[in-house]
């Protein structure tokens, strides 16, 4: 380490970095970047948008003194340097990997890490919470919220700048700006101008001129009126800052954010104002690495050498199947068009953008608006389909129900990265959907068991005329035709893959494979003949077929990667409750808990998902409950 890095090896944390000289700044940067690029393409994560803070972070830490002036940060794979700065460098080898530190902001992880943060646009609320709480106790500090650009196109940003703007605090808002967003506009002039006023003598003479004006014996609403033209005019003209200066925050930039001389001296100017203020820092993402910065979406994240898959794939990934069906749906169905939240390439929608622009819609990282706008156009006869992570359906529980469900909107919702999803960790394992939504009148929910059941799932869910949400898990579809054709399913029908008098197991969607290999190797190695149910549709459930399984009076096991509470085993429970009846019903699932980050194997592997932990759990279970042969 220390030859590798000689000075970063001498920085445990923000107080030796203030040691160093500021011309030595550069050089720490370039330690830094270089150890993120070396850990990400070994264990895999975040890339390009690490990348392009690492100047940033270190100028932030420079000047302010965490944790007593409390860093908050919007979306976590930002803060990659900022971890390694806080005390863990010697363990940033373990990022994103089972027992190591996280790929986000965990409170427990560090004081340094003042909110948790894995989804987008969360900063400026938080910010401001912790800014008046600050307050209330009358301690020391400042407050700084650092957001990237991306993080403005959702509507949580808005609400934060809006509530605090006017206020007469010390915050300070930094935009991370990567020229994905905001215009970026920087110059010679710009940079002179944002010194300036960012200067205390500037500011004084501003304070004392203003307040020189309301001595005058006449005119002073007219001539303050003219000043504040007049600014904002000169303003206007040169930096895009305007409207933070009509929220009510004294607006900065835009400032170069990999040059120190930049930004040390409008760091140490606003930390000193007593105002909400916003600086504007642009940034390359990708900064460092010539790959990413020329293709910054491509190196958004590395898969890392310990978890790269194997070039030859029985089937393509769920993604990539939902891609291509929903090409198959859009040429058969003129009123077919997707929306995604700033997600094209991860939901698989590139190359239905490229052939439908006029049918489809990113609306960046603003979940809630996207379901909304979807509820818009199915009023009038067009059929969205919503490509959604699970975990940021959350963000848009009451949309889904108060805009599409309440109305009967017919709404397709497809669930990608539905399950635990692996080293992201619980920010964005998607685990709770089968219970949030199977809790909504009129929603139908399934999951496939493979990529061709997604096309069958995808065509049936147009023919059915109403709101339908489909889960799939982020991993291979294990079978896939291309040149096949949809079938449609009747709503809520399952499929019995195995007869078995001995054992019943109910598995949903990614389980059913699982469910499939357990049968097998208690039939083969156990002499237990187990029965295997594809519960595709959790709302509604199969009642015929549950009819069945009652007279069975064999032992059941539902099995789901979702949280059990509320989930398809409840629904199962609950209805053989109403039967009453004495079948017994074991759940497999995830328990009242979050789930923390490892690879998805070592995830289902400890959250007894695996056909191995299945036959365990069985066989645990059965001598009470049934007779073996």
């Amino acid at each position: 380490m220390t030859e590798k890095y000689p000075l970063l090896s001498t920085i445990d944390g923000p107080d030796d970095l203030k040691q160093v000289p500021p011309e030595k700044l550069p050089q720490l940067a370039e330690e830094v970047e270089d150890l993120i690029k070396t850990v990400v393409q070994e264990t895999g994560g975040h890339y390009s948008s690490p990348l392009g803070v690492v100047d940033l972070t270190v100028a932030l830490h420079y000047v302010f003194d965490s944790p007593q002036d409390q860093l908050v940060w919007d979306v976590g794979h930002q803060a990659y340097a900022h971890k390694i700065l806080t005390g863990r460098r010697d363990v940033f080898h373990t990022l994103r990997t089972k027992d190591g530190i996280s790929g986000f902001l965990r409170r427990e992880e560090s004081e340094h890490d003042v909110f948790g943060a894995g989804h987008a646009s969360t900063a400026i609320s938080a910010a401001l919470g912790i800014a008046e709480a600050r307050n209330l106790r009358q301690r020391e500090g400042h407050v700084v919220a650092v957001i990237g650009d991306g993080a403005l196109t959702g509507g949580l940003a808005y609400e934060g700048l809006n509530n605090l703007g006017f206020k007469e605090m010390k915050l300070t808002v930094v935009l991370n700006d990567n020229h994905m967003s905001i215009s970026p506009t920087i110059g010679g002039l710009s940079t002179y101008l944002t010194r300036v006023v960012s200067n205390p003598l500037y500011n004084r003479i501003r304070d004392d001129i203003w307040k020189a004006t309301g001595l005058l014996p006449l005119g002073t609403k007219a001539v303050r009126n003219f000043l504040r033209r007049l600014e904002e005019g000169l303003k206007s003209l040169i930096t895009p800052g305007l409207i933070f200066e009509e929220l009510g925050l004294r607006y900065f930039g835009p400032i170069n954010g990999h040059d120190y001389d930049s930004m040390i001296p409008v760091f140490r100017n606003v930390k000193a104002l007593p105002i909400p203020t916003l600086v504007h820092v642009l940034t390359t993402k990708g900064h460092g690495a010539k790959e990413a910065e020329d293709d910054s979406l491509q190196f958004y994240s590395l898969p890392g050498r310990k978890n790269r898959k194997p070039e030859v794939k029985s089937a393509p990934d769920y993604n990539q199947v939902f891609g291509k069906v929903a090409m198959e749906l859009a040429e058969q169905d003129d009123r077919v068009c997707c929306i995604t939240a700033a997600m094209e390439v991860g939901t698989g929608l590139t190359e239905f953008a490229g052939k439908y622009p006029d049918r489809y819609f990113d609306v960046g990282i603003a979940e809630e608006h996207a379901v909304t706008f979807a509820g818009g156009l199915a009023t009038q006869g067009v059929l969205p389909v919503v490509a959604i992570y699970s975990t940021f359906l959350q963000r848009a529980y009451d949309n889904i129900i108060h805009d599409i469900t309440l109305q009967d909107l017919p709404v397709i919702f497809c669930l990608d990265r539905a399950g635990v999803v692996g080293p992201d960790g619980p920010t964005h394992h998607g685990v709770f959907d089968l219970a949030f939504l199977r809790q909504i009148p009129g929603m139908v929910v399934c999951a496939p068991k493979d990529g061709d059941e997604l096309r069958d799932l995808l065509f049936s869910a147009a023919d059915y005329g109403a709101p339908v949400a489909i889960r799939y898990p982020k991993d291979g579809s294990l079978q896939f035709d291309p040149d096949g054709g949809a079938k449609i399913i009747q709503r809520g029908k399952w499929e019995i893959i195995k007869e078995g008098p001995d054992v019943i197991f109910l598995a949903v969607g990614s389980m059913v494979a699982a469910a499939l290999q357990s049968a097998t190797e208690l039939s083969r190695n156990h002499d237990v003949e187990a029965m295997v149910v594809n519960c595709r549709f959790v709302k509604p459930i199969d009642e015929a077929l549950l009819q069945r399984i009652a007279e069975e009076d064999a032992p059941v096991f539902t099995i789901e990667e979702g949280i059990l509470a509320g989930g398809f085993g409840s629904a199962i429970r609950e209805y053989f409750g109403q039967l009453d009846n004495h079948i017994q019903v074991v759940s497999l699932g995830i328990e009242d808990e979050y789930v923390g980050h490892a690879t998805r194997g070592e995830l289902l592997e400890l959250l007894g998902l695996t056909p191995a932990r299945i036959v365990e759990r069985v066989l645990e279970m059965t001598p009470s409950m049934v007779v073996l042969k």
